[in-house]
C-alpha cells in the first residue's frame, strides 16, 4: 500500500476494518488509476496542461462566466489561503457551507488540491446538526458563505476542534464586499494577496478526499468516506457509459453540492468531460426552467420531486436545447416518467445511487429506459438481489439489493458499517426485484415494507398508483398499526391546487388504486396534508410519517 500524503491521519485511522470493508472492483481499463492521484489536479491541471481546455467555459452562473484557466487561478489562490493563512495540513477536515456558486465549487477543488478532506454541508442545517458533524469528523477548518454564518457561529462554541473559519461571498476576489458577522469578503481580501500556481499535494489514490454525510431519510446521518480514486471512478463510469455527453454540453443540477448526486452532476461530471456547468443558487422550479431556457442547458440532473414540480410550467419555456434529463435521489414513479416525456419529448434517465456508493450504479441510456424500471448495473458495477441468507433470488422475487464496484461504503467510525457491507457486498437498504430482461425494479426501502395480514406491501408501489390520479400532487405511504392485521396501508396526500379534500375524494382515490393494484394494497387510511416531510435534497422522510402515525 502506497504511503499516504496525509500528515493528519484521522480519516485513515477511522476507516472500517478490512473484514467489514467492501470488495472494490476495477475491471474496466478506464478504472486503472496511478497510485498517486489528486482529483483536483486530474480535473483541472491535466484538463488545461495536457488537454488544452484552458479557454473552454467551465462554470457559468447568473453573475459569472469562468473558463478552466479562470477556475484554476481561483482554486490555486484559495488553496494558498487555506495552507498559508489558515494553517491547514494534508488530511485536515474542512467544512464547506454555502449555496451552489462558483466560489463554493472553487473552494471544494482547492480543498482537494491542498490534500485536505472536504465535508460539504446542506445550507439549511442548523447549529445542532452542524455541531454533530464537526464533532464526528473533528473538523478543524471551515469556509462559510457570509449569508449563512449565524448557525455555524452558534455551533462553533460547542466545537473545540474548529480552529479557523473563513467567510466568503459569491466572488472570492471581490474586495469591495461589505463587512459582516464572520467578516464578509474575508476570503476575497486574502485571495487578492495571493498568486496562482499552487502545486497539488501528491495524494495517494486511496487517500480520503471527502466525507459525505447522509441526508437523514432514516433519522441519523452517517459519514461516508470517499477517496480521490472514488471521485475519478464515478467520472469514468456513469457519465461516459450512460449520458453520451461531451465537451460541448452544458450541465445543470439544482441539488446542493453537499448531496453527492449534485456534486457529480453539477461539478465532477462536466469537468471530467471538458464540458461546462451552470450553477444556480437556491433555484425554484420556475427559476430553474428560466435558467435552462436562457443558457441552453443540455444536461439536467434533478430529483423526481423537482421534475414533478416543474411539469406545470414546462410549456412556458423554450427547452429545445435540452437533450437529456437524469433522475435520481428517490424512486422515479412511472407516472412521472410518462408525464415528463409527454411534456418535453425526453425520456428521463433514471438511476439509483447512494451517498455510501458516491453516485449512480444502476441506470440505462435514454433509449433503453423503461417506465417503472431503474435500469441495469452500469459498466464497472455488479448488482444482485439477495434473500436474507445472502443467496440470489429468482426473477420477480423481491429481495435485498446488493452492489459491488469501484466505490463502496466506508463509514466514519460507525457500527452500522457491518450492516451495510456483508461478504464484500454493499447492502443498500433497498428492496428490489429483477425482471426477465434483467432490469432492476424498486419495491421499497427494506425498512419501508408494510406487512399487512402477512402480505408484504411496498409503499412506493402504492404511491406510484396514487400519483397517477390527476388530483394528487405528492404522497407518502406508510404502515399504520392495526390490531387485526398488524399494519394497514396509510396514504398521506398533498392535493393539486383547486382540488378539495374530503371523504368523497378519499373513496375515489381508493377505487382508483383498486383498479391498478391488488385490493390488499389499497390504502385503508387516507390523510390529506398541506406538505410532506422531506430532506433538503427532496427525499421523502417516511420515517417521520411513521413516527407521526405511532404517536
Amino acid at each position: 500500500m502506497i504511503a499516504s500524503a496525509h500528515a493528519d491521519s484521522f480519516a485513515r485511522d477511522h476507516l472500517p476494518s478490512r473484514e467489514s470493508s467492501p470488495e472494490l472492483l476495477y475491471d474496466l481499463p478506464q478504472l486503472q488509476f496511478p497510485e498517486r492521484l489528486n482529483c483536483a489536479a486530474e480535473l483541472l491541471d491535466r484538463a488545461i496542461d495536457e488537454r488544452g481546455w484552458g479557454e473552454r467555459n467551465a462554470i457559468l452562473s447568473p453573475g459569472a462566466r469562468l473558463s478552466y484557466a479562470d477556475l484554476r487561478e481561483r482554486v490555486d489562490r484559495i488553496a494558498r489561503v487555506l495552507v498559508e493563512d489558515m494553517g491547514a495540513i494534508p488530511g485536515n477536515r474542512v467544512l464547506l457551507r454555502g449555496f451552489n456558486t462558483p466560489t463554493l465549487a472553487a473552494i471544494w477543488l482547492a480543498v482537494q488540491k491542498a490534500g485536505c478532506i472536504a465535508i460539504t454541508t446542506m445550507p439549511l442545517l442548523r447549529a445542532k446538526e452542524l455541531a454533530e458533524i464537526i464533532a464526528k469528523a473533528q473538523v478543524s477548518h471551515a469556509f462559510c458563505e457570509a449569508a449563512l454564518d449565524a448557525e455555524l457561529d452558534a455551533a462553533r462554541a460547542r466545537c473545540p476542534s474548529l480552529r479557523q473559519v473563513m467567510a466568503f461571498d459569491d466572488d472570492p476576489l471581490n474586495k469591495s464586499a461589505p463587512q459582516g458577522h464572520l467578516l464578509r469578503g474575508a476570503l476575497a481580501a486574502r485571495c487578492a494577496t495571493k498568486s496562482g500556481g499552487f502545486s497539488a499535494v501528491a495524494t495517494a489514490a486511496d487517500d480520503i478526499a471527502l466525507i459525505a454525510f447522509t441526508s437523514g431519510t432514516t433519522g441519523v446521518p452517517k459519514g461516508a468516506m470517499h477517496s480521490h480514486r472514488d471521485v475519478m471512478a464515478i467520472c469514468a463510469c456513469f457519465p461516459r457509459s450512460i449520458l453520451e455527453a461531451g465537451p460541448d454540453d452544458l450541465f445543470c443540477a439544482p441539488a446542493p453540492l453537499a448531496f453527492t448526486f449534485g456534486l457529480g452532476g453539477a461539478l465532477l461530471f462536466p469537468l471530467s468531460l471538458g464540458a461546462a456547468t451552470l450553477l444556480v443558487p437556491q433555484p425554484s422550479p420556475e427559476s430553474l426552467l428560466r435558467a435552462v431556457a436562457r443558457h441552453r442547458v443540455t444536461t439536467l440532473f434533478a430529483t423526481p420531486t423537482f421534475y414533478r414540480q416543474m411539469l406545470p410550467q414546462v410549456g412556458a419555456h423554450d427547452l429545445s436545447g435540452l437533450r437529456r434529463c437524469i433522475s435520481a435521489g428517490e424512486p422515479l414513479p412511472a407516472a412521472t416518467f410518462e408525464q415528463w416525456r409527454a411534456a418535453t419529448g425526453i425520456a428521463l434517465i433514471d438511476g439509483i445511487g447512494s451517498t455510501e456508493m458516491l453516485h449512480i450504479f444502476i441506470s440505462a441510456r435514454a433509449a433503453e429506459m423503461r417506465a417503472g424500471a431503474t435500469g441495469k448495473p452500469i459498466p464497472g458495477y455488479r448488482a444482485a438481489v439477495l434473500d436474507a441468507t445472502g443467496r440470489p433470488v429468482a426473477p420477480g422475487v423481491v429481495g435485498r439489493l446488493a452492489v459491488k464496484g469501484p466505490t463502496g461504503c466506508r463509514y466514519l467510525d460507525d457500527p452500522r458499517q457491518q450492516a451495510y457491507v456483508q461478504d464484500g457486498w454493499n447492502i443498500t437498504g433497498d428492496a428490489y426485484w429483477i425482471d426477465d430482461a434483467g432490469y432492476f425494479h424498486f419495491a421499497a426501502r427494506t425498512d419501508d415494507l408494510i406487512i399487512s395480514a402477512g402480505c408484504n406491501i411496498g409503499g412506493p408501489e402504492v404511491e406510484e398508483a396514487l400519483l397517477a390520479h390527476p388530483a394528487v400532487a405528492e404522497c407518502g405511504v406508510v404502515g399504520a398499526a392495526d390490531a387485526e392485521r398488524g399494519q394497514v396501508v396509510k396514504a398521506c396526500i398533498v392535493l393539486r391546487p383547486g382540488m378539495a379534500a374530503g371523504d368523497a375524494l378519499a373513496v375515489e382515490l381508493q377505487e382508483h388504486v383498486k383498479t391498478m393494484l391488488a385490493s390488499f394494497k389499497v390504502p385503508r387510511i387516507i390523510e390529506f396534508r398541506n406538505a410532506l416531510p422531506r430532506t433538503e435534497t427532496g427525499k421523502l422522510q417516511r420515517f417521520r410519517l411513521r413516527q407521526e402515525t405511532t404517536t
